[in-house]
């Protein structure tokens, strides 16, 4: 199946976001190419995409899943639908930030679904990214449903909620996130807190951070990061990292209060999020 695009490239949007690294996806920023593994309605797919000419050329490799329903997926991970071209007039003809709209960048890779987008979230904080990759393996190896070549997926929330704390503290290694992994899947399943409705939220900024944040185990980076795979992009989710990156470009090597790059960033208004991730990521 194949899906028209316009102004949108793989490459940067593979390498824009970690997440290209997290189990179970697969990609490859030099062809560029995606492999994805996920629970639809029928069956577990595996999926790939490959960018061509005419844009992507999506493939349902096992399964009994759909091309629509593949697709479907393939749109909300790379955001196709997201209209980014605000954003574009905001970095355009800027010394250091042209290229983005050059390159059509922009995009931050998210998962199927949610629920998946939040407890990668919970695994990024306060750890390196090496034990990051880890803990998500494990939780694919350990509980993800097999495609029929073998392949898993994300977990899901009552596979997730089936285990007591323990299990992720001796298994997956998850040290003090344990307790909010079990929580936040049991909530999940149980249906107390449904995730995916906050992709289409009508609520302020604000009041959608607030529900974030009550979730055991999200605080301010975490909600932030979640609000730009939201497609709130008016926080800048603060982290060692970004910290460190804006020291050397803009503060001579310096250490400096959070309050001056959030002085930095504040004219960008509503894209301030975006335009520090990609000013630091770089091309």
């Amino acid at each position: 199946m194949k899906i028209k695009t316009d102004n949108f490239c793989l490459r940067t949007t593979l390498r824009g976001h970690g997440w290209s690294h997290l189990a179970p996806v697969l990609a490859n920023d030099e062809e560029p190419s995606l492999e994805f593994v996920f629970k639809g309605p029928e069956d577990v797919s595996a999926v790939s995409v490959r960018e061509s000419d005419a844009g992507l050329e999506v493939r349902v490799r096992d399964g009994r899943n759909s091309n629509k329903e593949a697709a479907s997926a393939v749109r909300r991970m790379l955001r196709l639908d997201e209209d980014l071209e605000k954003f574009y007039d905001t970095v355009r003809g800027r010394k250091e930030l042209g290229w983005i709209a050059d390159t059509g960048a922009g995009r931050l890779l998210r998962s199927p679904t949610v629920f998946e987008d939040v407890v990668k979230t919970i695994c990024t904080t306060n750890c390196s990214w090496a034990l990051t990759k880890l803990m998500v393996s494990r939780l694919v190896e350990s509980l993800g449903e097999e495609s029929p070549s073998g392949r898993k997926a994300f977990p899901a929330p009552e596979a997730m909620a089936s285990k007591p704390p323990e299990f992720y503290r001796e298994t997956i290694r998850a040290g003090y996130r344990s307790e909010y992994l079990h929580e936040l899947a049991v909530q999940v399943a149980e249906g107390r807190t449904d995730p995916e409705a906050w992709l289409d939220s009508p609520k302020p900024t604000e009041e959608l951070k607030k529900d974030l944040l009550a979730i055991k185990g999200v605080g301010k980076y975490a909600a932030e990061s979640m609000l730009k795979l939201l497609g709130r992009y008016d926080s800048l989710a603060l982290d060692s990292f970004l910290r460190s990156e804006f020291y050397k470009k803009h503060n001579a090597g310096e250490k400096c209060a959070d309050s001056k790059i959030e002085a930095y960033y504040e004219p960008f208004g509503e894209w301030k999020g975006l335009v520090m991730w990609f000013d630091m990521c770089g091309e």
